[in-house]
């Protein structure tokens, strides 16, 4: 399938892109803020339902949730992915297209929870940047589908085609399944999906133009 991403030449190499680094960035202060004050920071930045009226939701919350990490090891594995996956994305694409990129997928997959948490109930946050790191591996997978990564549990090589094959399965599983509870397994297939969408108008309108 061809996307808009097969038909960009990579720029400059760079270990860390502008608009990656600064999401690290942005990631790592707002981590630090919620230890100073989790309460304030989960309260209104968090993405909470939009349906119950005792609800703090607000409508900014669809972008700042994505950069709100549950704890260490949940911003650690976040970042990680986005470092290891988004540079030549951003190098290909270029950092406004990139950057709109990762954020379609942040919104896209708190839209998707906001379903999901409407038709589940109860009162509860959602925070993370898993939503835009699943569409950025999605965009991985079809820039370079025969690239060859290396899993850390099991460690075995698989194509990156393959490898985001797994992961949506994976997660489509555990969503219906219900297998993993407290992970936001359909936000997560809503990053994929949005990420899809917006690649495929690019695609359309380039060929188009």
């Amino acid at each position: 399938m061809n996307t808009p991403v097969h038909n960009l030449r990579p720029r400059r190499p760079s270990a860390i892109p502008n608009v990656i680094f600064a999401l690290l960035v942005i990631n790592g202060i707002v981590f630090v803020l919620q230890q100073l004050s989790p309460r304030f920071m989960m309260i209104n930045f968090a993405l909470w339902p939009a349906g119950p009226s005792n609800s703090p939701f607000m409508p900014w919350q669809l972008v700042t949730y994505g950069f709100l990490h549950g704890n260490l090891m949940h911003i650690a594995f976040n970042m990680f992915a986005l470092w290891m996956f988004g540079r030549e994305l951003e190098l290909m694409m270029g950092a406004k297209r990139f950057l709109t990129y990762y954020l379609t997928c942040v919104i896209g997959a708190g839209i998707v929870q906001l379903i999901v948490a409407g038709t589940q109930g109860g009162l509860y946050p959602t925070v993370g940047a898993s939503g835009g790191v699943f569409g950025i591996l999605l965009a991985y997978g079809l820039a370079f589908p025969n690239r060859t990564i290396m899993l850390l549990f099991p460690p075995i090589p698989m194509k990156a085609k393959y490898f985001v094959l797994v992961f949506g399965l994976l997660e489509l599983y555990l969503g219906v399944s219900g297998s993993a509870p407290g992970v936001a397994n359909f936000a997560h297939l809503g990053g994929m999906l949005f990420g899809f969408l917006l690649l495929r108008y690019w695609s359309r309108s380039g060929r188009r133009g």
